[in-house]
């Protein structure tokens, strides 16, 4: 009889799912203390997608992951200047709250891209494997697991983290819970050159961000450092409400998006009717506040995949940083101890999350409310508490 023999899988200590920015932070933080973490991401590189939008770093979260990174002064060189600042519009584009970026705010914006790549440059080549897709996990016991790739392959684990966002293929290990539509759908448009070719969208949007609300409809935008604007026109559906609109015709596309906004001033509209190139549709999903799970041993989540919401606070981005920083100091805090570093972190990211996810879900129901110019305004303007704490 012939003796078979099985060549063992490909094993790494410690494998993070997804090159996000949080499973980026956290390789980085773990890196730059000489502990190496093997990173799969479905992407075939780095440049396979853009990645869409301005973000505003918070000081006592994204921040401060980035100083735990050594990479705070780095990012403050790459901001967006002038990002920061703010306009509250109605319908009628009657302006209710208009502030400047005078420099003196915690909230610096910042290109998604840009974040990300900073993150990139700053880890070895080759630690990133691209073209990875994760179909598939499971338990071998003791805390490691067996994790499969679409291309057949496979590897084990000591430690899996599951930083792959809103559709996790590792939160399965974890918990049932599944992201839910909110009721809310985005549909996103670009204007490029924004000064020289559209002068009046440019004005209307202003240096920064633009809130233009109104009951269940809204236009949300920023100026990006390139110049152009980037739109986000914001529906209260059903869920079913995009799929009725062919987005591979521009121009009935925005004529379709366009007819939920009947009655709205033209020099809004405008940010969706003089769109360069084509719309993109987005339905909102969350997961629920408060979403946890048993401490499970040799796994965890961080990031969208732990605590998927909506974005009406600007809170997911930094608490991707954040979980990925708090989740690689804890790791170097408790060395030989997983299960008291998983633990340690989970008992912080938990509570973060759930007042982070309840703020995000209290907001968006503000942003939409027929009052919402006047109750934003007030807000920023130091008149009105926190959505939360109304």
């Amino acid at each position: 009889m012939t003796e078979t023999t099985t060549t063992p899988l490909p094993h790494h200590p410690i494998a993070v799912v997804g090159a996000g920015l949080g499973g980026l932070t956290l390789a980085r933080v773990l890196h730059t203390n000489g502990v190496e973490a093997a990173v799969f991401d479905l992407d075939p590189s780095a440049e396979a997608r853009t990645q869409g939008g301005m973000l505003d770093i918070h000081d006592d979260t994204g921040q401060e992951a980035l100083r735990a990174a050594g990479l705070h002064d780095t990012f403050l060189a790459r901001v967006h200047e002038g990002g920061q600042a703010t306009r509250v519009l109605d319908r009628h584009a009657e302006v209710h709250w208009s502030h400047a970026d005078d420099g003196s705010g915690g909230r610096p914006e910042i290109d998604r891209g840009e974040l990300r790549a900073l993150l990139l440059e700053s880890l070895p080549e080759g630690l990133i494997r691209w073209g990875a897709k994760v179909t598939g996990a499971r338990a071998l016991g003791d805390g490691r697991h067996e994790v499969t790739l679409a291309d057949g392959t496979a590897f084990t684990t000591d430690l899996l983290i599951g930083a792959d966002g809103a559709w996790s293929r590792v939160r399965p290990l974890l918990s049932d819970a599944i992201p839910a539509y909110t009721g809310m759908s985005f549909v996103e448009a670009d204007l490029h050159s924004a000064d020289t070719r559209h002068p009046v969208s440019a004005e209307v949007v202003g240096g920064g961000m633009l809130f233009a609300l109104g009951a269940g409809r809204g236009f949300l935008a920023h100026r990006e450092p390139d110049g152009s604007l980037h739109v986000y026109a914001a529906v209260e559906s059903p869920e079913e409400w995009l799929d009725g609109i062919d987005f591979t015709d521009p121009e009935g596309a925005a004529d379709a998006v366009l007819k939920e906004f009947d009655g709205w001033t033209e020099s809004l509209r405008a940010l969706v009717a003089d769109a360069d190139g084509p719309l993109v549709p987005r339905r909102i999903h969350a997961l629920p506040v408060g979403h946890r799970w048993p401490r499970t041993p040799g796994v965890t989540l961080l990031g969208d995949a732990a605590h998927l919401m909506s974005p009406f606070a600007g809170e997911g981005a930094n608490l991707a940083l954040i979980d990925g920083a708090d989740l690689a100091r804890a790791l170097l805090a408790h060395p030989g101890d997983t299960e008291a570093a998983l633990a340690a972190y989970e008992e912080r990211m938990f509570p973060r999350a759930e007042h982070a996810a309840a703020d995000s879900k209290l907001m968006g129901g503000m942003l939409f409310r027929p009052d919402a110019p006047e109750r934003l305004a007030a807000m920023f303007g130091g008149h009105q508490p926190w959505a939360g704490q109304r």
